[in-house]
């Protein structure tokens, strides 16, 4: 039997033929070990032998031509036990399904394209394996059919293949979440219909594009997770990113639980990162309302204990002072209490165009410089805060109700003079003013203060501030009464 016999294969020499030595045998300048390399025959041996999936052909007769080490692997049969073989039956099929099956896959000779079909082999063992194959017509140089191959592999592992070819097509195209495959450089290679949606750009348009042209903010967070992967692998759990993205309409503050999964090639002897699949979902309304919850949970808690405190105060005064203090924490930096001069007024006395313009007396205030410490009581002499026309605490009076105001985007400087042109600290760059009321008038104003380190109040910021203002406005109530004064 020749070596290309050996390995699988079969050369023009006949089975006892004997195989040539001199200039032009396998061992002259031509032959495999010659300048020109190897022979057609052990390049087609090489590549049979080197494939993921089991092969056998059959030349025009059912005579077994070609049998792969995957075959072997799978059936147990050597390729020396089945080439030269007349069909598959009494070895790798049973006598009872050999004609079937052989007469389906020699049928391939006369049909256009690969059948796929499935059935069981026999193992030299005994065993049976269920595989699925390919097989089709080999032509020969007059075009004519001259024999079949058939490859096959085990329908399990098939399957698997199946699915997960599945996945991945489903991943892409229909998931209910984002899916990106980042390259090593940290690039978008492919991504889904819904991380499109999500990044505000088309699918082929985020292609190869660094993360920082399509998010403004969070991209040092979710580059530094992509660079963890590749070089430790996934983390255990997902992760939630804030990020910044960048829309026509302007950038959306988004929050994305992600999970990211390292991508190595399956051909390599040892891993080679390709890239690292980031799966995310948008989670932006719940993480947005589990913070508004404990938000909540925290300032109900703080007036619990606000409550609790102030009712220990002999003094009512102190009481209010002691509400401030407690609504300070985690809302504002500084806080002020300004009083109406001259005692509380009815509605009817605040509308400015029928009525003496109101001043207010500055009854408490947190430390000067925003050092820490209580709120400190002041005001013994009763003057009027200078107040200039338009001020937010006297639009709060006049109007009954919440005022919020910002300096907005301005250099240092100018903030700084716009707090102190309106007799606040200097690192004051937002406020909030809620009116005091108590039995039916307006007692006066609380007014906090953030500086450039915190975000604008908010709606349900003055909501919370309104709830201290009614605990503030009532102590204060109380300490007139007890003066002797009747607002």
């Amino acid at each position: 039997m020749s070596a290309s016999r050996r390995s699988g294969t079969t050369d023009e020499l006949g089975p006892d033929e004997p195989e040539r030595d001199g200039p032009e045998g396998p061992d002259g300048p031509d032959g495999p070990d010659g300048p020109d390399g190897p022979d057609g025959s052990d390049l087609l041996a090489a590549l049979l032998d080197g494939m993921d999936a089991a092969l056998c052909a059959f030349d025009a007769n059912g005579v077994v031509t070609h049998w792969n080490r995957e075959a072997e692997r799978i059936l147990g049969w050597t390729s020396a036990e089945a080439v030269g073989r007349h069909g598959l039956a009494g070895w790798a099929l049973r006598s009872a399904d050999a004609e079937e099956v052989e007469g389906r896959l020699m049928s391939a000779m006369r049909a256009p394209g690969r059948q796929v079909q499935e059935f069981a082999l026999l193992t030299k063992d005994g065993g049976r394996v269920l595989v699925r194959t390919q097989s089709a017509a080999v032509r020969g140089p007059d075009g004519k059919p001259a024999g079949v191959y058939c490859a096959f592999s085990e329908v399990h592992a098939q399957m698997d293949l199946e699915r997960s070819i599945a996945l991945s097509e489903a991943l892409l195209e229909d998931a209910s979440w984002g899916v990106v495959l980042v390259d090593a450089d940290l690039r978008p290679a492919v991504v889904n219909a819904h991380a499109a949606r999500a990044l505000g750009t088309g699918r082929t348009v985020a292609l190869g594009r660094p993360l920082g042209e399509l998010l403004s903010q969070g991209v040092e967070e979710l580059e530094s997770a992509l660079t963890h992967v590749l070089a430790e692998g996934a983390p255990p759990a997902p992760a939630e990113i804030w990020v910044s993205v960048r829309t026509p309409e302007g950038e959306k503050r988004r929050c994305w639980r992600s999970g990211f999964v390292r991508l190595a090639s399956p051909l390599a002897e040892e891993p080679v990162p390709l890239g690292v699949a980031w799966l995310f979902q948008d989670v932006t309304e719940a993480k947005q309302g589990e913070q508004e919850a404990s938000m909540l949970r925290f300032r109900t808690n703080q007036l619990h204990r606000a409550a609790r405190a102030a009712a220990e105060c002999e003094n009512p005064a102190e009481a209010a002072t002691v509400y401030l203090d407690f609504a300070l924490a985690g809302f504002a930096d500084h806080a002020l209490i300004d009083r109406v001069a001259g005692g509380a007024l009815a509605d009817g006395e605040t509308d400015g165009e029928t009525s003496a313009p109101v001043r207010l007396v500055r009854v408490a205030a947190t430390p000067s410089g925003g050092g820490p410490g209580p709120s400190q009581l002041s005001g013994q002499a009763g003057l009027p805060v200078r107040y200039g026309e338009g001020h937010p605490a006297l639009q709060c009076v006049e109007r009954i109700g919440s005022v919020r105001a910002t300096v907005g985007t301005v250099p240092a400087e100018q903030a700084r003079e716009w707090a102190l042109a309106r007799q606040w600290p200097g690192d004051a760059v937002h406020a909030l003013c809620a009116v005091l009321r108590s039995r039916g008038r307006t007692l006066g104003v609380v007014t906090f203060l953030r500086g450039s380190g915190r975000s604008p109040f908010e709606r349900s910021d003055a909501a919370y501030a309104e709830d201290v203002a009614v605990r503030i406005a009532t102590a204060l109530d109380l300490a007139g009464l007890l003066e002797g004064r009747q607002p």
